[in-house]
């Protein structure tokens, strides 16, 4: 069963994390191993799937870029084996900022490191910008303005899941020095 449907939500990429933890816990409640204890084997089994759905269904959820990576993969908008493309200019401006990083490694500089960070996260900040109208509406939309919003939305993760992998190289470097 799909995440959504478990917790009786329409599909979106922005939840009411009260409603949502309030479902969790009333399925937790519901499917706890322990209240079955008597009950044949069979049944036991499926309560522990149900009560294992139900936390793997949270956990996802209730993490907004986990929330995002489900509903795309759901409509098989992400490619397994990282062929996911992303647009060249991005590309570019990504390759710059890498064989700065190169640079970094063979002669540092604490200043450098510092304007490289500052413009990862104003990248992320654009990026968080550009695409919540998007998900603020995704609600609404139907037929090919979803398919256009998920791909933007693909897009949006693939650059976003990209600039925090250099912003974790980054982090290794603040550490050494």
């Amino acid at each position: 069963m799909n995440y959504f449907e478990l917790y009786n939500l329409p599909e979106t990429f922005i939840l009411d994390d009260k409603a949502l933890k309030n479902t969790y816990y009333k399925l937790s409640r519901e499917y706890h191993p322990d209240f079955y204890a008597n009950e044949p084997q069979e049944k036991q089994q499926e309560i522990l799937q149900l009560s294992t759905q139900n936390t793997n269904a949270y956990r996802t959820l209730s993490d907004p870029d986990l929330r995002m990576q489900y509903i795309l993969k759901e409509h098989g908008m992400l490619e397994e084996g990282g062929k996911n493309e992303l647009p060249g200019e991005f590309l570019m401006e990504m390759m710059e900022i890498n064989e700065e990083l190169m640079e970094l490694e063979f002669d540092f500089d604490a200043d450098k490191l510092h304007e490289i960070g500052e413009q990862t996260s104003g990248l992320v900040a654009q990026l968080d910008n550009d695409i919540l109208p998007v998900l603020q509406r995704y609600t609404e939309l139907h037929g090919f303005t979803r398919e256009e919003a998920l791909e933007q939305v693909k897009t949006y993760y693939l650059k976003k899941k990209y600039l925090l992998r250099i912003q974790e190289t980054l982090s290794k470097f603040a550490t050494r020095s």
